[in-house]
Protein backbone atom coordinates (compact mmCIF):
# COMPACT_ATOMS: atom_id res chain seq x y z
CA UNK A 1 0.00 0.00 0.00
CA UNK A 2 1.21 3.26 -1.11
CA UNK A 3 2.42 5.19 2.30
CA UNK A 4 0.67 8.13 3.22
CA UNK A 5 2.65 11.63 3.79
CA UNK A 6 0.49 14.48 4.96
CA UNK A 7 2.92 17.40 2.46
CA UNK A 8 1.19 15.33 -0.02
CA UNK A 9 -2.47 15.79 1.03
CA UNK A 10 -3.47 19.00 -0.95
CA UNK A 11 -3.02 17.96 -4.24
CA UNK A 12 -4.23 14.10 -3.78
CA UNK A 13 -7.71 16.29 -2.53
CA UNK A 14 -7.92 17.45 -5.81
CA UNK A 15 -8.00 14.13 -7.62
CA UNK A 16 -10.22 12.82 -4.75
CA UNK A 17 -12.83 15.25 -4.83
CA UNK A 18 -12.58 15.61 -8.34
CA UNK A 19 -12.47 12.01 -9.50
CA UNK A 20 -13.11 9.11 -6.68
CA UNK A 21 -15.39 10.97 -4.29
CA UNK A 22 -19.08 9.28 -4.21
CA UNK A 23 -20.96 12.44 -4.82
CA UNK A 24 -24.03 10.54 -6.54
CA UNK A 25 -24.37 8.31 -3.75
CA UNK A 26 -23.81 10.67 -1.14
CA UNK A 27 -26.39 13.25 -2.22
CA UNK A 28 -28.79 10.43 -2.35
CA UNK A 29 -28.17 9.68 1.56
CA UNK A 30 -28.96 13.20 2.84
CA UNK A 31 -31.72 14.33 0.20
CA UNK A 32 -33.49 11.26 1.34
CA UNK A 33 -35.71 11.03 -1.60
CA UNK A 34 -36.25 14.69 -2.12
CA UNK A 35 -40.02 14.15 0.16
CA UNK A 36 -39.61 16.84 2.29
CA UNK A 37 -38.91 20.07 -0.13
CA UNK A 38 -35.43 21.83 0.89
CA UNK A 39 -34.37 19.20 3.40
CA UNK A 40 -31.10 19.16 1.54
CA UNK A 41 -30.72 22.80 1.15
CA UNK A 42 -30.97 23.71 5.02
CA UNK A 43 -28.31 20.88 5.81
CA UNK A 44 -25.69 22.93 7.66
CA UNK A 45 -21.91 21.55 6.06
CA UNK A 46 -18.77 22.38 7.76
CA UNK A 47 -15.59 22.36 6.25
CA UNK A 48 -11.46 21.92 7.68
CA UNK A 49 -9.07 23.44 5.57
CA UNK A 50 -5.75 23.51 5.34
CA UNK A 51 -3.99 25.42 8.46
CA UNK A 52 -7.19 24.49 10.45
CA UNK A 53 -9.25 27.14 9.21
CA UNK A 54 -12.78 26.15 9.99
CA UNK A 55 -15.67 27.28 7.90
CA UNK A 56 -19.35 26.59 9.15
CA UNK A 57 -23.01 27.22 8.35
CA UNK A 58 -22.32 25.95 4.02
CA UNK A 59 -25.23 25.36 2.12
CA UNK A 60 -25.94 23.74 -1.12
CA UNK A 61 -28.31 23.78 -3.31
CA UNK A 62 -28.29 20.57 -4.87
CA UNK A 63 -25.51 17.89 -5.87
CA UNK A 64 -23.57 20.18 -8.17
CA UNK A 65 -23.10 22.99 -5.73
CA UNK A 66 -21.40 20.49 -3.79
CA UNK A 67 -19.25 19.00 -5.80
CA UNK A 68 -18.19 22.27 -7.24
CA UNK A 69 -17.66 23.80 -3.70
CA UNK A 70 -15.68 20.61 -2.66
CA UNK A 71 -13.77 21.25 -5.53
CA UNK A 72 -12.86 24.44 -5.48
CA UNK A 73 -12.07 24.58 -1.79
CA UNK A 74 -10.30 20.71 -1.13
CA UNK A 75 -11.72 20.70 2.81
CA UNK A 76 -9.41 18.81 4.95
CA UNK A 77 -12.32 17.40 6.81
CA UNK A 78 -16.01 17.57 6.40
CA UNK A 79 -18.32 17.56 9.08
CA UNK A 80 -22.11 17.03 8.79
CA UNK A 81 -24.89 19.36 10.84
CA UNK A 82 -28.34 19.35 11.11
CA UNK A 83 -31.02 20.57 8.94
CA UNK A 84 -32.32 24.09 10.25
CA UNK A 85 -35.30 26.00 9.65
CA UNK A 86 -33.77 28.33 7.41
CA UNK A 87 -30.43 28.04 4.69
CA UNK A 88 -27.55 27.59 7.14
CA UNK A 89 -25.77 29.80 4.65
CA UNK A 90 -28.44 32.65 5.17
CA UNK A 91 -28.22 32.15 8.88
CA UNK A 92 -26.77 35.96 9.31
CA UNK A 93 -30.11 37.42 7.47
CA UNK A 94 -32.54 35.72 9.79
CA UNK A 95 -34.22 37.09 12.74
CA UNK A 96 -32.39 36.69 15.79
CA UNK A 97 -33.60 33.31 18.00
CA UNK A 98 -35.30 32.27 14.23
CA UNK A 99 -32.53 29.66 13.51
CA UNK A 100 -33.05 26.85 15.05
CA UNK A 101 -31.87 23.44 14.27
CA UNK A 102 -34.75 20.92 13.85
CA UNK A 103 -33.57 17.34 12.54
CA UNK A 104 -30.71 15.74 12.53
CA UNK A 105 -30.11 11.49 12.55
CA UNK A 106 -29.17 10.26 16.09
CA UNK A 107 -25.56 10.19 15.93
CA UNK A 108 -22.86 8.02 17.94
CA UNK A 109 -19.17 8.57 18.41
CA UNK A 110 -17.39 5.81 20.12
CA UNK A 111 -13.58 6.76 20.37
CA UNK A 112 -11.07 4.55 21.71
CA UNK A 113 -9.23 7.08 23.99
CA UNK A 114 -12.17 6.76 25.74
CA UNK A 115 -10.59 3.20 27.12
CA UNK A 116 -7.26 4.71 27.91
CA UNK A 117 -7.64 3.21 31.85
CA UNK A 118 -7.96 -0.27 30.24
CA UNK A 119 -6.71 -0.86 27.09
CA UNK A 120 -2.77 -2.03 28.09
CA UNK A 121 -1.58 -2.31 24.30
CA UNK A 122 -1.87 1.48 23.49
CA UNK A 123 -2.91 5.10 24.68
CA UNK A 124 -4.63 8.30 23.10
CA UNK A 125 -4.92 8.13 19.36
CA UNK A 126 -2.79 5.06 18.43
CA UNK A 127 -4.73 1.76 17.92
CA UNK A 128 -4.07 -1.63 16.96
CA UNK A 129 -5.56 -4.76 15.88
CA UNK A 130 -5.55 -6.02 20.05
CA UNK A 131 -7.54 -2.51 20.87
CA UNK A 132 -9.55 -2.58 17.88
CA UNK A 133 -11.66 -5.67 19.53
CA UNK A 134 -13.34 -3.15 22.06
CA UNK A 135 -14.52 -1.22 18.54
CA UNK A 136 -15.66 -4.46 17.32
CA UNK A 137 -17.77 -5.00 20.55
CA UNK A 138 -19.01 -1.42 20.65
CA UNK A 139 -20.49 -1.62 17.20
CA UNK A 140 -22.33 -5.35 18.40
CA UNK A 141 -23.55 -4.15 21.38
CA UNK A 142 -25.02 -0.69 19.87
CA UNK A 143 -26.05 -1.87 16.98
CA UNK A 144 -28.30 -4.88 18.61
CA UNK A 145 -29.87 -2.65 21.30
CA UNK A 146 -30.65 0.14 18.41
CA UNK A 147 -32.08 -2.87 15.59
CA UNK A 148 -34.17 -4.62 18.99
CA UNK A 149 -34.37 -2.68 21.79
CA UNK A 150 -35.35 0.53 19.66
CA UNK A 151 -36.55 -0.94 16.49
CA UNK A 152 -34.38 1.53 14.44
CA UNK A 153 -34.07 0.25 11.08
CA UNK A 154 -31.41 2.10 8.95
CA UNK A 155 -28.30 2.58 10.98
CA UNK A 156 -24.97 3.45 8.98
CA UNK A 157 -21.88 2.65 10.54
CA UNK A 158 -18.53 4.09 9.55
CA UNK A 159 -14.81 4.07 10.40
CA UNK A 160 -13.75 7.31 11.65
CA UNK A 161 -10.18 7.12 9.86
CA UNK A 162 -8.51 7.09 12.95
CA UNK A 163 -9.12 5.36 16.32
CA UNK A 164 -12.63 5.20 16.39
CA UNK A 165 -16.17 4.77 14.52
CA UNK A 166 -19.52 6.65 14.13
CA UNK A 167 -22.85 5.51 14.29
CA UNK A 168 -26.12 7.59 11.88
CA UNK A 169 -29.20 5.98 12.56
CA UNK A 170 -31.07 7.24 9.76
CA UNK A 171 -35.46 6.28 10.10
CA UNK A 172 -37.40 9.14 9.64
CA UNK A 173 -39.25 9.04 13.05
CA UNK A 174 -35.46 9.20 14.64
CA UNK A 175 -34.28 12.32 12.77
CA UNK A 176 -37.08 14.08 14.45
CA UNK A 177 -36.25 12.97 17.63
CA UNK A 178 -35.73 15.80 20.63
CA UNK A 179 -32.41 16.18 22.58
CA UNK A 180 -34.25 15.31 25.92
CA UNK A 181 -35.42 12.01 23.78
CA UNK A 182 -31.77 11.38 22.17
CA UNK A 183 -30.32 11.77 26.22
CA UNK A 184 -32.62 8.95 27.06
CA UNK A 185 -31.49 7.07 24.43
CA UNK A 186 -27.90 7.39 25.08
CA UNK A 187 -28.44 7.41 29.19
CA UNK A 188 -30.52 3.63 28.15
CA UNK A 189 -26.95 3.07 26.38
CA UNK A 190 -24.60 3.62 28.97
CA UNK A 191 -23.51 2.14 31.74
CA UNK A 192 -19.12 3.23 32.49
CA UNK A 193 -20.19 5.95 34.14
CA UNK A 194 -17.87 8.13 36.33
CA UNK A 195 -14.70 10.25 35.78
CA UNK A 196 -10.68 9.03 35.86
CA UNK A 197 -10.99 9.32 40.11
CA UNK A 198 -13.81 7.17 39.76
CA UNK A 199 -12.05 2.61 40.53
CA UNK A 200 -15.18 1.29 39.98
CA UNK A 201 -17.49 2.57 37.19
CA UNK A 202 -20.14 -0.24 36.97
CA UNK A 203 -22.37 -1.07 39.46
CA UNK A 204 -25.05 -3.94 38.79
CA UNK A 205 -27.64 -5.92 41.13
CA UNK A 206 -29.03 -9.38 41.28
CA UNK A 207 -31.87 -8.13 38.72
CA UNK A 208 -30.12 -7.71 35.58
CA UNK A 209 -31.80 -5.48 33.13
CA UNK A 210 -32.17 -8.09 29.76
CA UNK A 211 -29.74 -5.26 27.87
CA UNK A 212 -27.09 -5.72 30.17
CA UNK A 213 -27.75 -9.64 30.43
CA UNK A 214 -27.35 -9.43 26.48
CA UNK A 215 -24.60 -7.02 26.27
CA UNK A 216 -22.42 -9.15 28.67
CA UNK A 217 -23.42 -12.08 26.52
CA UNK A 218 -21.51 -10.89 23.44
CA UNK A 219 -18.91 -9.66 25.32
CA UNK A 220 -18.53 -13.26 26.70
CA UNK A 221 -17.53 -13.95 23.48
CA UNK A 222 -14.25 -11.80 22.85
CA UNK A 223 -13.85 -11.66 26.86
CA UNK A 224 -10.67 -14.44 27.10
CA UNK A 225 -9.09 -13.51 23.88
CA UNK A 226 -9.18 -10.05 23.80
CA UNK A 227 -8.77 -9.42 27.94
CA UNK A 228 -7.15 -12.34 29.33
CA UNK A 229 -4.72 -13.14 26.52
CA UNK A 230 -4.01 -10.06 24.28
CA UNK A 231 -4.71 -7.40 26.86
CA UNK A 232 -3.42 -9.54 29.85
CA UNK A 233 -5.28 -7.98 32.12
CA UNK A 234 -4.09 -9.98 35.43
CA UNK A 235 -0.04 -9.98 34.18
CA UNK A 236 0.77 -8.52 37.32
CA UNK A 237 0.29 -7.09 40.47
CA UNK A 238 -0.15 -3.58 38.95
CA UNK A 239 -2.71 -4.69 36.94
CA UNK A 240 -4.49 -7.15 39.12
CA UNK A 241 -4.29 -4.78 41.63
CA UNK A 242 -7.18 -2.18 39.38
CA UNK A 243 -9.05 -5.34 39.39
CA UNK A 244 -8.90 -5.68 42.98
CA UNK A 245 -10.24 -2.06 43.48
CA UNK A 246 -13.58 -3.09 41.93
CA UNK A 247 -14.47 -6.48 44.41
CA UNK A 248 -15.57 -5.98 47.68
CA UNK A 249 -12.25 -5.74 50.58
CA UNK A 250 -13.30 -9.01 52.07
CA UNK A 251 -12.02 -10.95 49.11
CA UNK A 252 -8.64 -9.04 48.41
CA UNK A 253 -6.62 -11.37 50.87
CA UNK A 254 -7.55 -14.68 49.64
CA UNK A 255 -7.57 -13.58 45.38
CA UNK A 256 -3.71 -11.42 45.81
CA UNK A 257 -2.55 -15.29 47.46
CA UNK A 258 -4.25 -16.94 44.24
CA UNK A 259 -2.66 -14.67 41.92
CA UNK A 260 0.63 -14.82 43.37
CA UNK A 261 0.53 -19.10 42.72
CA UNK A 262 -1.57 -18.46 38.85
CA UNK A 263 0.94 -18.05 36.03
CA UNK A 264 -1.14 -16.79 33.83
CA UNK A 265 -3.92 -14.28 33.24
CA UNK A 266 -5.93 -17.25 32.36
CA UNK A 267 -5.40 -18.76 35.49
CA UNK A 268 -5.90 -15.98 37.38
CA UNK A 269 -9.87 -14.96 36.09
CA UNK A 270 -10.58 -18.65 36.64
CA UNK A 271 -10.05 -18.53 40.16
CA UNK A 272 -11.64 -15.14 40.84
CA UNK A 273 -14.90 -17.10 39.20
CA UNK A 274 -13.79 -19.06 41.88
CA UNK A 275 -14.14 -17.20 44.93
CA UNK A 276 -16.97 -14.58 43.69
CA UNK A 277 -19.36 -18.06 43.69
CA UNK A 278 -17.81 -19.62 46.99
CA UNK A 279 -18.74 -16.22 48.67
CA UNK A 280 -21.85 -16.22 46.73
CA UNK A 281 -22.90 -19.73 48.35
CA UNK A 282 -21.50 -18.69 51.62
CA UNK A 283 -23.19 -15.56 52.23
CA UNK A 284 -26.61 -14.39 50.82
CA UNK A 285 -25.75 -10.85 49.88
CA UNK A 286 -25.95 -7.99 47.26
CA UNK A 287 -21.75 -7.90 47.11
CA UNK A 288 -21.49 -11.06 45.98
CA UNK A 289 -22.69 -13.01 42.86
CA UNK A 290 -21.64 -13.71 39.23
CA UNK A 291 -22.35 -9.98 38.73
CA UNK A 292 -18.97 -9.35 40.21
CA UNK A 293 -16.98 -10.41 37.63
CA UNK A 294 -19.87 -9.15 34.73
CA UNK A 295 -19.14 -5.74 36.13
CA UNK A 296 -15.24 -6.15 35.66
CA UNK A 297 -15.89 -7.43 32.15
CA UNK A 298 -18.48 -4.62 31.28
CA UNK A 299 -15.66 -1.98 32.79
CA UNK A 300 -13.51 -3.09 30.84
CA UNK A 301 -15.10 -4.04 27.51
CA UNK A 302 -18.28 -1.74 27.43
CA UNK A 303 -18.96 0.47 24.90
CA UNK A 304 -18.41 4.32 25.78
CA UNK A 305 -19.87 6.80 24.29
CA UNK A 306 -19.86 10.86 24.03
CA UNK A 307 -23.30 11.68 25.50
CA UNK A 308 -22.91 15.46 23.98
CA UNK A 309 -21.89 14.30 20.22
CA UNK A 310 -25.40 11.97 20.85
CA UNK A 311 -28.27 14.51 22.42
CA UNK A 312 -27.48 17.88 20.67
CA UNK A 313 -29.50 17.85 17.38
CA UNK A 314 -26.90 20.70 16.11
CA UNK A 315 -23.73 18.73 16.82
CA UNK A 316 -21.23 18.34 14.14
CA UNK A 317 -19.61 14.80 13.46
CA UNK A 318 -17.29 14.04 10.42
CA UNK A 319 -18.68 13.20 7.29
CA UNK A 320 -18.32 9.45 5.81
CA UNK A 321 -16.18 9.31 2.58
CA UNK A 322 -14.10 12.18 4.66
CA UNK A 323 -10.44 11.96 4.74
CA UNK A 324 -8.32 11.82 8.21
CA UNK A 325 -5.67 14.23 7.43
CA UNK A 326 -2.59 12.55 10.20
CA UNK A 327 -3.60 8.73 8.48
CA UNK A 328 -4.50 9.48 4.98
CA UNK A 329 -7.75 6.83 5.32
CA UNK A 330 -11.04 7.28 4.02
CA UNK A 331 -13.47 7.49 6.54
CA UNK A 332 -15.14 4.17 5.22
CA UNK A 333 -18.49 2.59 5.75
CA UNK A 334 -18.76 -0.83 7.90
CA UNK A 335 -20.08 -3.99 6.73
CA UNK A 336 -22.00 -5.06 10.03
CA UNK A 337 -22.51 -8.26 8.61
CA UNK A 338 -18.39 -8.75 8.58
CA UNK A 339 -17.76 -6.68 11.53
CA UNK A 340 -14.99 -9.36 13.18
CA UNK A 341 -13.36 -9.16 9.85
CA UNK A 342 -13.13 -4.85 9.30
CA UNK A 343 -9.38 -4.28 9.58
CA UNK A 344 -8.75 -0.52 10.38
CA UNK A 345 -4.89 -0.60 9.00
CA UNK A 346 -6.32 -2.20 5.91
CA UNK A 347 -8.71 0.99 4.92
CA UNK A 348 -7.93 2.55 1.73
CA UNK A 349 -5.22 5.60 2.42
CA UNK A 350 -5.90 8.65 0.07
CA UNK A 351 -2.19 8.00 -1.34
CA UNK A 352 -3.16 4.56 -2.25
CA UNK A 353 -6.86 5.04 -4.38
CA UNK A 354 -4.67 7.68 -5.96
CA UNK A 355 -2.12 5.40 -6.78
CA UNK A 356 -4.49 2.99 -8.19
CA UNK A 357 -6.39 5.72 -10.31
CA UNK A 358 -2.70 6.78 -11.55
CA UNK A 359 -2.12 3.38 -12.87
CA UNK A 360 -5.69 3.03 -14.63
CA UNK A 361 -5.28 6.28 -16.37
CA UNK A 362 -1.81 5.35 -17.93
CA UNK A 363 -2.85 1.72 -18.63
CA UNK A 364 -6.19 2.98 -20.33
CA UNK A 365 -6.70 5.58 -23.28
CA UNK A 366 -9.25 8.06 -21.98
CA UNK A 367 -12.34 7.79 -23.40
CA UNK A 368 -12.37 12.33 -24.25
CA UNK A 369 -15.97 12.03 -25.12
CA UNK A 370 -17.00 10.08 -22.04
CA UNK A 371 -18.93 12.70 -19.32
CA UNK A 372 -17.27 13.68 -16.41
CA UNK A 373 -19.97 12.09 -14.31
CA UNK A 374 -19.51 8.25 -16.19
CA UNK A 375 -15.85 8.66 -15.66
CA UNK A 376 -15.78 9.46 -12.32
CA UNK A 377 -18.50 6.54 -11.61
CA UNK A 378 -15.88 4.45 -13.23
CA UNK A 379 -12.64 5.72 -11.27
CA UNK A 380 -13.93 5.06 -7.83
CA UNK A 381 -15.07 1.47 -9.09
CA UNK A 382 -11.52 0.05 -10.23
CA UNK A 383 -9.88 1.42 -6.73
CA UNK A 384 -10.15 -0.17 -3.12
CA UNK A 385 -12.60 2.34 -2.72
CA UNK A 386 -15.50 0.11 -4.55
CA UNK A 387 -16.45 -2.53 -1.81
CA UNK A 388 -16.74 0.14 0.41
CA UNK A 389 -19.16 2.72 -1.84
CA UNK A 390 -21.31 -0.57 -2.45
CA UNK A 391 -21.97 -1.31 1.47
CA UNK A 392 -23.15 2.08 1.45
CA UNK A 393 -25.03 1.43 -1.87
CA UNK A 394 -26.97 -1.39 0.10
CA UNK A 395 -27.59 0.96 3.37
CA UNK A 396 -29.50 3.78 0.36
CA UNK A 397 -31.45 0.76 -1.09
CA UNK A 398 -32.80 -0.02 2.08
CA UNK A 399 -33.56 3.56 3.06
CA UNK A 400 -35.50 3.54 -0.55
CA UNK A 401 -37.21 0.58 -0.52
CA UNK A 402 -38.11 1.83 2.69
CA UNK A 403 -39.80 5.44 2.06
CA UNK A 404 -41.53 3.40 -0.85
CA UNK A 405 -43.52 1.28 1.67
CA UNK A 406 -44.31 4.04 3.95
CA UNK A 407 -45.70 6.00 0.55
CA UNK A 408 -47.48 2.87 -0.48
CA UNK A 409 -48.97 2.51 3.11
CA UNK A 410 -49.66 6.14 2.93
CA UNK A 411 -52.15 5.44 -0.51
CA UNK A 412 -53.40 2.61 0.79
CA UNK A 413 -54.76 4.29 3.84
CA UNK A 414 -56.42 7.33 1.66
CA UNK A 415 -58.54 4.69 -0.01
CA UNK A 416 -59.93 3.39 2.55
CA UNK A 417 -61.88 7.11 3.59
Amino acid sequence: METFDPADLPELLKLYYRRLFPYAQYYRWLNYGGVIKNYFQHREFSFTLKDDIYIRYQSFNNQSDLEKEMQKMNPYKIDIGAVYSHRPSQHNTVKLGAFQAQEKELVFDIDMTDYDDVRRCCSSADICSKCWTLMTMAMRIIDRALKEDFGFKHRLWVYSGRRGVHCWVCDESVRKLSSAVRSGIVEYLSLVKGGPDIKKKVHLSEKLHPFVRRSINIIIKYFEEYALVAQDILENKESWDKILALVPETMHDELQQGFQKCHSSLQRWEHLKEVTSRCQSNVKNDKCGPWLEWEIMLQYCFPRLDINVSKGINHLLKSPFSVHPKTGRISVPIDLQKVDQFDPFAVPTISSICHELDLISTNEEENEAESDVKRRTRDYKKTSLAPYVKVFEQFLEKLDESRKGELLKKSDLQKDF
